[in-house]
């Protein structure tokens, strides 16, 4: 099903799943598959090729796959060689390049730019503005709030490359740069405008430029008293425990 049916190319080869809607202006390049109730808004480009195939004649585009009932909005770009999840979500003018491989139930903000072999796990948010390098490596449940940095670059420029990894239920205040090579542990807290220099330990609150660390998050508390962190503890929305509550959804995950 397409919106309006005006001006939407769709290669052949391409594979669509029930209930897929194409917006007008949109083209699906050859080697893609789009899974049942995805819809692709207006002037997007799924199937992007990569820079290769304005220069080499034998150039083979790579298989790009989107999940289930995934909303691609307008404008938004995905390369070829993506491998995305269900109910994956963008803003608007989104750019994901080639190879990136992003789990399930994940949100890329408006404006945001994801380079080439960037991988994503599963329940992880990037607010609008975002810039996440080459390589990086963001796990499952990270919060990015709005125009954060990831580099990869150490002494620019070069041609040898340091990714940032970050782990599972971190967050990363709004306007922070994460330099390359950083490794951010599990359920760190990078306050808002924090250059991150160095490693941070798990459950670490870190802040300013450079950062370092100021506390432990559990030792955070509300204006009511009580626990502020581990967040998964106050907050649902949106997330795979919201109807039972974290302490029992992750009892009930495999070990």
């Amino acid at each position: 099903m397409k919106f309006n049916n005006r001006n939407v190319w769709i290669d052949p080869s391409a594979k669509m799943g029930t209930g897929v809607r194409i917006g007008d202006n949109s083209v699906i390049y050859a080697n893609v598959e789009i899974g049942d109730g995805t819809v692709i808004a207006n002037d997007c480009v799924i199937g992007e090729p990569s820079g290769d195939y304005y220069e080499n004649p034998d150039y083979k585009q790579e298989l790009t796959r989107i999940g289930h009932n995934g909303l691609i909005r307008s404008h938004s770009i995905i390369y070829a060689g993506c491998v995305i999840g269900d109910q994956f979500q963008t803003g608007h003018r989104v750019c994901v390049r080639e190879r990136t491989k992003i789990g399930h139930d994940c949100r890329i903000g408006t404006v945001c730019d994801l380079q080439n072999d960037v991988s994503i796990g599963n329940n992880t948010w990037l607010h609008s503005g975002n810039f996440v390098a080459q390589g990086t490596n963001l796990r499952d449940f990270v919060i990015v709030y709005p125009h954060c940095v990831f580099l990869d670059d150490k002494y620019p420029p070069s041609e040898k490359l340091h990714a940032a990894s970050v782990g599972d239920y971190a967050q990363i205040g709004a306007r922070s740069i994460i330099m390359p090579g950083v490794s951010i542990d599990q359920h760190v807290l990078v306050a808002s405008g924090s250059t991150v220099v160095r490693d941070a330990d798990k459950y670490d609150f870190v802040r300013g430029a450079p950062a370092r660390r100021v506390s432990d998050v559990r030792k955070i508390t509300l204006p009511n008293g009580e626990g502020a962190y581990p967040w998964p503890h106050r907050f649902d929305r949106g997330m795979p425990w919201s109807e039972i509550g974290y302490d029992q959804w992750l009892n009930q995950q495999e070990p």
